[in-house]
């Protein structure tokens, strides 16, 4: 297989299909703001910041896991840093870039709304770099789902309901947990995949700890947070749609497959939580 051109390869290292884990949050968080008209404005910010943390974070990953030699035998994503094709400096720089642009963009939202997320916003930085980056990276220790759950569930739905009119709209906690949860299902479809390689790595994640059957159940828990975060927040209806979309990827977590058979687990996780946004935006700005 020849190599990926000079802009695929930044683009595929990127990670497009974990870019639902930014976007969704920020589409739920806005259509449960309250009274209308919506603060466009500051739901673009809102996107911005979701999007560069993510983007920057994949790009945190591929520089310190590629260092630490940990991506050596990849069965996922392309690697800038494992393929050597791309120096590590410019992939570091690459994601303190995105870093910066989330921080640029995070303080004109603070001017605009609260002084209350500048802290977050640093906090959240420093969280995407130290996840596999630093002398001793939490994503390594099995905390990596508790860093996913806080920034890509509350911190992004309930600060981006917040951002429209400085207040927290009823069921906005409810919802938050159903982003966030279905943003673990994507790194759950990830550390499955990686179980093995992570093992002999020494990356303990909590899928590796568990094992690839054991670690199944934590798919099913994310699912099942998805669920109830819907339910519970006022949408059964999209409650029961997350369900559905998210069968084809626990009959793959339950199957005998392993390594890269499990590609398409991601794939389709990915699919569920596109899925499951739209829904809720459909309902939320259409019907009601």
């Amino acid at each position: 297989m020849s190599a990926p051109g000079s802009l695929e390869r930044w683009v595929l290292a990127a990670r497009v299909r974990t870019l639902p884990a930014a976007t969704v949050p920020v589409v739920v968080g806005a259509s449960l703001a309250r009274p209308r008209p919506y603060n466009v404005t500051n739901t673009i910010l809102c996107l911005i910041i979701a999007l560069a943390l993510q983007i920057g974070t994949n790009y945190a990953n591929d520089y310190s896991d590629g260092v630490r030699g940990t991506d050596e035998v990849r069965v996922g994503p392309f690697r800038l840093t494992a393929s050597r094709l791309v120096t590590p400096v410019s992939v570091k720089r690459a994601a303190f870039a995105f870093f910066a642009l989330a921080a640029v963009a995070g303080l004109v939202l603070s001017i605009r709304t609260t002084w209350v997320f500048i802290p977050l916003g640093m906090s959240a930085v420093a969280a995407g770099w130290f996840y596999t980056g630093g002398p001793k990276p939490y994503g390594y220790f099995g905390f990596g789902e508790l860093f996913v759950m806080a920034y890509f569930g509350f911190v992004a739905t309930v600060g981006t309901a917040f951002a429209q009119h400085g207040h927290i709209p009823a069921g906005a906690w409810w919802w938050g947990l159903a982003t966030g949860s279905m943003a673990c299902a994507l790194l759950e479809a990830n550390n499955l995949r990686d179980v093995a390689g992570d093992r002999a790595a020494g990356k303990k994640t909590l899928a590796a700890r568990l094992g690839r059957r054991e670690g199944a159940w934590l798919f099913v828990a994310s699912v099942a947070g998805a669920v109830l975060g819907a339910a519970f927040g006022g949408e059964p209806l999209v409650g029961a749609v997350a369900f559905v979309m998210y069968i084809p990827a626990l009959q793959m977590a339950f199957s005998s497959k392993n390594g890269r058979e499990l590609l398409p687990m991601l794939k389709q996780s990915a699919y569920a939580q596109w899925t499951v946004g739209a829904a809720t935006a459909l309902v939320m700005f259409v019907w009601r």
